[in-house]
């Protein structure tokens, strides 16, 4: 990019990117909320993505240590506090082992991070490193794919409430909260990136960091599609059917 965008046309670009790119397209997305996934295979959508709701807040932490102002620090801590929880409030980390309870998976087993994929466990490291490595900005521009999720948790819960007969929406619960939570983390941190990102190579910057956030999370799926689907070769030491399942939960 040689020229600067206006504060239009960048915004645009930015969500054409989540239009083209973001993970509501990929096709175990697809099958999750169309219930076209076995319960083993929900499963192991929910084990894998564990690792990556562990991970949030470490991420987070990386970008809060960076920020400067007590306002803006005060703005980026309520991330963790919403992944981590405080006294008296279960966090969306809390929740989303509710979520691995209610899929007959033992809490022992997930939390122990056993059998966690290896694209899984490469995409999500790759993603703290490149918060910590990159500037400031390319950190917080990472996370606008929040700008993306609200509608997409909407029909996820949707779906998997109407196709599976072991989700309820208690099971369900860490995404009660999530819409409103990205919208708000969303809205600073486009903000942030509209009023920070003052010259062409820094608006490149920005949308690339998007682009690679999104490769992040598609990645994730690949994984598991090819692991749990198509053509399903599970790598060594992967999560099998019949492993780290609760006692009364019996097999998949």
């Amino acid at each position: 990019m040689k020229a600067m965008m206006g504060r239009e046309d960048f915004e645009a670009g930015l969500r054409q990117i989540g239009a083209e790119r973001y993970h509501h397209l990929h096709p175990f997305q697809q099958r999750l909320q169309n219930g076209d996934l076995s319960k083993t295979q929900v499963q192991a959508w929910a084990l894998n993505r564990y690792y990556y709701q562990s991970q949030i807040p470490v991420k987070d932490a990386y970008i809060l240590a960076r920020l400067r102002t007590p306002e803006l620090r005060r703005e980026w801590r309520q991330r963790i506090i919403d992944h981590d929880g405080e006294e008296g409030q279960r966090g969306g980390i809390e929740k989303w082992i509710a979520l691995t309870d209610g899929v007959g998976l033992d809490r022992a087993y997930v939390e122990s991070g056993v059998g966690i994929l290896a694209g899984t466990r490469f995409a999500v490291d790759a993603y703290v490193h490149f918060v910590q490595e990159r500037t400031l900005l390319e950190a917080i521009a990472s996370s606008l794919t929040e700008l993306f999720s609200p509608t997409v948790i909407g029909t996820r819960v949707r779906g998997m409430l109407e196709h599976y007969d072991f989700i309820s929406k208690e099971t369900l619960a860490y995404f009660d909260k999530r819409p409103v939570q990205a919208k708000r983390d969303s809205d600073f941190a486009l903000a942030y990136c509209l009023d920070n990102a003052r010259r062409p190579e820094e608006q490149t910057a920005v949308l690339d960091a998007l682009r690679f956030k999104c490769q992040v999370l598609w990645a994730q799926l690949d994984a598991l599609h090819f692991a749990y689907v198509e053509p399903g070769m599970i790598p060594p030491d992967a999560w099998r059917t019949g492993e780290g399942l609760r006692d009364e939960g019996g097999a998949a």
